[in-house]
């Protein structure tokens, strides 16, 4: 296994406002990382700087062995580094399966995108029985089953997860947790961005704590976990 994601010195400004100082971190094959902080730390631009959604003030960004720092976003998307934004973004006037077509667009493989299609039914059967369905008719949960299918149907060898899941209920928010251990045991890498540092931690192998801007912590997530700081700083305890 070797290192997927390689991130050095990247730095992002919004005007005068610094919101990521010089952080720099790694995912390596086969891994859930995540990275871990309270509102405003940074995480969601660290995903978009990754994609090269937002301009980087400083930095490098390599993915699979390449310099992907000032590549285009769609040839990023191309690459198979894949994010599932937050919010959902669906596009809710089409339907269930013509939101996950859209995943494959960049794909001309027929019969792999039908297979893949149905190995998201196994992950999401929900999503099967309301395939024909407008998305804007589904639930909070179902939208985000459907985003992240979207995202796996691009066949991402990096998939960046963000707040996956805001606003879901308790229920639906361990369905989710247990479907991304899933996804990764099936050999995709996850870069996940999470709110319940909790939950991230106990799912990921390595976690990075973003604070202002700053990773100020890192380490196995099982340490993380037992980190009286940590504990105190983002477990409720």
């Amino acid at each position: 296994m070797g290192i997927l994601l390689d991130v050095k010195n990247l730095s992002v400004s919004y005007g005068a406002i610094k919101a990521l100082r010089s952080i720099s971190f790694s995912v390596e094959e086969g891994e859930v990382i995540t990275l871990i902080g309270s509102n405003g730390a940074g995480k969601t631009t660290t995903l978009h700087a990754v994609s090269n959604i937002l301009k980087k003030q400083g930095g490098t960004v390599e993915f699979d062995g390449e310099d992907i720092t000032n590549t285009a976003p769609d040839k990023i998307v191309q690459r198979h580094l894949i994010q599932v934004p937050e919010g959902r973004r669906i596009f809710q006037n089409l339907s269930v399966r013509e939101n996950l077509e859209l995943g494959a667009y960049l794909r001309r493989d027929r019969d792999a995108i039908k297979a893949d299609m149905e190995k998201v039914f196994e992950l999401f059967p929900r999503l099967k029985e309301r395939i024909k369905q407008s998305a804007g008719t589904l639930s909070g949960g179902e939208l985000q089953m459907l985003a992240m299918g979207r995202g796996l149907m691009a066949k991402p060898k990096l998939l960046l997860l963000d707040e996956p899941s805001m606003g879901l209920a308790p229920i639906l928010v361990d369905e989710i947790f247990s479907i991304i251990q899933k996804i990764n045991e099936e050999g995709t890498t996850i870069l996940l961005v999470e709110q319940n540092a909790y939950k991230a931690l106990s799912i990921a192998d390595r976690a990075y704590i973003l604070e202002t801007g700053v990773i100020s912590k890192s380490g196995k997530a099982e340490d993380l976990i037992a980190d009286p700081s940590v504990k105190a700083a983002y477990l409720g305890g």
